[in-house]
This record gives C-alpha cells, sequence and structure tokens, in this order.
C-alpha cells in the first residue's frame, strides 16, 4: 500500500464493545484490508465478513473503493461490527464531497442502523457477587 499514501481517501472511526477501528476508504478496485491481512484471512468465518461489507454493500462501492482497516481490541465479531461502522461513517464523509446531483449514501447508511453505536458493554463484577448480578446461593444453615 506504499501508492495509497498520496491518494485522497476518507476516514472514519467505529466501535462496538472493546473494539475500535480506524477506516480508510480509497477510491479502487474492492482490495480489503484488516491489520495488514486480507479481509478473508482476518475474518475467516462468513458472518463477520458479511457484517464488515454490508455498508458497501448497501451503498454499491463494493467494487469501487479499497478499503484498509487498523482494529484493536475485543473479539472478532465485535472488531466486524466495528469495522461495519467505521465503512459507514466514512462513506458518509464521503458524501460532503460528492456533487448534490447523486444519490445522497448518509441516508441509506442511517436507515441501515450502521451509523448508530451500539452503547451495550460488559457489565464490571460487583464485590460479594459471583458475576455482575449472580449471587452466591442462600444458605438457611
Amino acid at each position: 500500500m506504499d501508492n495509497d499514501k498520496d491518494l485522497q481517501y476518507y476516514q472514519g472511526v467505529g466501535r462496538r464493545k472493546r473494539a475500535s477501528a480506524r477506516v480508510r476508504l480509497y477510491p479502487g478496485t474492492g482490495k480489503f484490508t484488516v491489520n495488514d491481512l486480507p479481509m478473508e484471512e482476518y475474518f475467516p468465518r462468513l458472518a463477520d465478513q458479511r457484517t464488515a461489507l454490508l455498508p458497501l454493500e448497501v451503498a454499491g462501492l463494493r467494487d469501487s473503493m479499497n478499503v484498509s482497516v487498523k482494529v484493536e481490541g475485543g473479539g472478532i465479531t465485535g472488531q466486524s461490527g466495528a469495522v461495519s461502522m467505521g465503512i459507514a461513517r466514512a462513506i458518509s464523509h464521503r458524501d460532503e464531497d460528492v456533487p448534490q446531483a447523486e444519490q445522497r449514501l448518509r441516508p441509506l447508511m442511517r436507515r441501515g442502523g450502521f451509523l448508530t453505536r451500539d452503547p451495550r458493554e460488559k457489565e464490571r463484577k460487583k464485590p460479594g457477587l459471583k458475576r455482575a448480578r449472580k449471587a452466591p446461593q442462600y444458605t438457611k444453615r
């Protein structure tokens, strides 16, 4: 990706659970890399690949944009959700540079739910309990 550095790109940050993804969209042929690996290698499960690609599919940009992602934290599924949100945000930034005559993609991203941050996080463990909410078994005697 040495020649991608001087190209115009659109950036977006996505988060899901503990995962955070920095996404860059370049005009190109549909090449998709995650942490310098091909997406199919980084996300071996098809469900995770589909989640990550969904915003591009909805926008119709799958084969016209190269995607470069740096993702960290969380698990694989959380990371794919973070990538999805980052791509949607990058597409929204691209929307600002596109002439008014073309179709706006931000409303599509909003309707698809790609721009909404999923606020669910793991609840912390409390003292005196076994997990976040599970109490020890009550014994009468």
